[in-house]
């Protein structure tokens, strides 16, 4: 019970060079392929797009994940499947 509360308490993305992206708060992984990770967090679906991109550490137990690759875009989409935000998103609200 003390992990999934854990799991569900912080969220925190670290991006060295674009290359190395870890995360905490991951709840679970969707789908993965070399241009694609879909993450389910505890702050909504995190979706990373890339390049040769790699799962090198996953700990979904922990909610801990390391991803490796060429990182070209991060976005989130809440669960109800709304995306993140950007200007045109606030527009057709």
């Amino acid at each position: 019970m003390e992990k999934e509360q854990q799991v569900a308490g912080n969220h925190l993305l670290s991006l060295e060079n674009r290359q190395q992206l870890r995360a905490t708060g991951v709840l679970d992984v969707d789908s993965f392929d070399e241009r694609a990770v879909v993450l389910l967090t505890n702050m909504g679906v995190l979706t990373v797009e890339g390049e040769d991109l790699h799962i090198n550490q996953l700990n979904v137990a922990n909610g801990d994940i390391a991803i490796e690759g060429a990182v070209e875009r991060m976005t989130y989409t809440d669960l109800k499947g709304k995306s993140g935000g950007g200007m045109l998103g606030r527009l057709f609200r």
